[in-house]
């Protein structure tokens, strides 16, 4: 089960001893989820990923979405106990700002064949719904023997499509975050916190 958070520490200005390392850049207080919380869920994830997969044939194929998913994924895979490769989606819909645009653009999809293979779609963030379901619909139409979507973040407050996701991290209330690769105009990914911007 993923875990909810119900209680979001907004980003204030000024030092925090809870913020870690000098790389807490923003100024930021207490950290929404913290890096040690976050390596502890993605190691749980990586054994309910493995576990799932363990009987399949051929490696699991991870497709990435760009840029956000990059560092989770990253880390799930070093957690996984399965082979699995790697394939990468470029897709945005914000656009700069901080609430989905609803105006998908799909720059990159995947290098390699999924025809026959298990799938799992990795994502930073899940709000509208709406990147999560276009990129799964055309990897769909690519002929995959099953797909799965694994969300570090779910934000169903601002869910404008029904999404199923089979391995979520934690479920956050209606706040912009940023850091462990999620970003406001580009920057803040390198954050090791998940820091709420709103």
């Amino acid at each position: 089960m993923p875990e909810v958070l119900t209680k979001p520490i907004p980003v204030r200005a000024g030092n925090s001893k809870d913020s870690g390392t000098s790389a807490d850049k923003p100024g930021a207080g207490k950290p929404l989820i913290s890096s040690g919380r976050i390596a502890r869920r993605v190691r749980q994830l990586g054994r309910q990923i493995s576990e799932t997969y363990a009987d399949i044939d051929t490696p699991l194929v991870i497709v990435v979405i760009l840029k956000g998913a990059t560092v989770f994924a990253a880390d799930l895979l070093r957690s996984l106990s399965i082979p699995a490769e790697l394939e990468f989606v470029r897709a945005s819909s914000y656009h700069g700002g901080t609430s989905s645009s609803g105006r998908l653009q799909l720059a990159h999809m995947v290098d390699g064949p999924l025809v026959g293979r298990h799938v799992l779609l990795v994502e930073d963030i899940v709000d509208s719904g709406l990147t999560v379901n276009t990129i799964a619909r055309r990897i769909r139409r690519l002929g995959p023997a099953s797909l799965r979507i694994a969300a570090l973040l779910d934000r169903p407050a601002r869910r404008v499509v029904e999404v199923k996701i089979d391995f979520c991290g934690f479920v956050i209330p209606d706040r912009f975050v940023i850091g462990y690769g999620l970003d406001y105009a580009g920057l803040y990914r390198e954050l090791p916190h998940i820091y709420s911007l709103t």
